[in-house]
């Protein structure tokens, strides 16, 4: 096939894939993705960061030849290196190191070169040079600095920085899951990367998150968040004001929220829904922002994104067979699983349910939510359809809720 490689900087060249039909990813939903690579010549060498997910080697190879034809260079890769392992980005590795320099020099974490051949087991006979930060490589009148960032998002996870070129390629740290036909930020409305980017954030790296604030506070004292000009993810836009992504990312990282609650239920008979409205209906006569969300047609991932700058939740399930209505089980296990703990944000939770008799949601929720890092401030356990009295008290401990977030 023909693909153009997109020029971001004198002499580096995004070589990546468009995946424009990708719909779902990491078990969440997506508007499209990009599989982001780079091409950096150095006055020597000439280097590939990262690869793409299986299937697509085609644009890659396309646009790898299209950035040599632009510089008017013959093809030859001397340097690959992998910041992270995982699939989306490493599938084609093995075979365009044979492509294009079987002789090549290959860096990458010690993590990495590990879960390399782990999952491909077909590397053990490379000779792979394991970095870790402080660690660099001249191409040429060009430096490669490594930066090790375990758990942003996987422990084999590490940074390439450009020195003089203020190029960080940061891999999964910083990314979207969006597919665009122009490479940058400024191309397209900032409300809405920054909103594909706190989902991106809050499903994939909020587990990482006091790794995250280590990071960055290493990353400005020893001075190359103020040397930064480009940030270059391996997912979506690439970050001409990267300020601005490090200013979100500092803030979600760090538990700053919103006035804000998110609703999140499930229903058979609509009695909990009944509930959940007037629960909304409470928060929102405290001037509190809500964001609401029914588990029937409702995804996980997007109510994560939005519980990430919540102060608080409400969670609501019908009984069933004495436990709470299977459905939410999902939503419970997405919580288990993000840890919003370790951004050091202490969200308050009001549970509800509608009971047929004998109940055990309520009870049940409590202990997964207080497990996943929730301070549960209040219940609600009605018995069948809610009546006049009981919708005013579920008004009354939303407007509770609410007052509870902003004492």
């Amino acid at each position: 096939m023909k693909a153009k490689a997109a020029k971001i900087a004198e002499g580096v060249y995004w070589v990546g894939v468009l995946h424009w039909n990708s719909r779902t990813f990491h078990g969440y939903g997506i508007p499209g993705t990009t599989y982001n690579a780079y091409l950096v010549f150095g006055g020597e060498k000439t280097v590939l960061i990262d690869n793409v997910y299986g299937g697509l080697d085609n644009q890659l190879y396309a646009r790898i030849e299209d950035a040599f034809a632009q510089e008017g260079k013959d093809i030859q890769i001397d340097v690959f290196v992998q910041n992270h392992s995982e699939m989306d980005h490493s599938t084609h590795l093995r075979e365009t190191i044979e492509k294009y320099n079987p002789e090549a020099e290959i860096y990458a974490s010690p993590n990495c070169a590990k879960f390399l051949e782990q999952q491909y087991h077909n590397f053990g006979d490379l000779k792979i040079n394991t970095v870790q930060t402080g660690d660099e490589v001249d191409i040429g009148g060009r430096t490669l600095a490594f930066v090790s960032a375990p758990m942003l998002h996987w422990p084999d996870s590490m940074f390439t920085f450009l020195v003089e070129d203020g190029i960080l390629f940061s891999n999964d740290a910083f990314g979207q899951h969006v597919c665009h036909s122009k490479r940058f930020d400024e191309d397209y409305s900032l409300d809405i990367l920054e909103k594909e980017a706190q989902k991106y954030y809050a499903n994939l790296v909020t587990l990482g998150s006091p790794m995250l604030r280590m990071k960055l506070q290493e990353l400005t004292d020893n001075g190359i968040v103020d040397q930064i000009k480009m940030i270059a993810p391996c997912h979506g836009q690439i970050w001409k004001n990267p300020k601005f992504i490090i200013d979100l990312y500092a803030k979600w990282g760090s538990g700053v929220c919103k006035d804000k609650i998110t609703v999140i239920y499930d229903t058979m008979h609509h009695s909990t829904e009944k509930l959940a409205f007037q629960i909304a209906e409470g928060i929102a006569s405290e001037g509190v922002e809500v964001a609401m969300y029914f588990m029937q047609h409702d995804g996980p991932d997007d109510a994560i994104t939005d519980i990430l700058d919540s102060k608080a939740i409400a969670l609501g399930a019908p009984t069933m067979m004495n436990k709470p209505f299977p459905r939410i089980g999902n939503m419970i296990y997405w919580l288990d699983c993000v840890n919003f703990a370790g951004t050091t944000s202490n969200k308050n939770a009001l549970i509800f349910s509608s009971k047929g008799w004998g109940g055990g949601a309520v009870k049940k929720l409590q202990t997964d939510l207080e497990a996943a890092g929730f301070n549960v401030t209040d219940t609600l356990d009605v018995t069948f359809v809610p009546d006049e009295d009981v919708l005013e008290e579920a008004f009354n401990k939303g407007a509770e809720l609410a007052r509870s977030i902003k004492e």
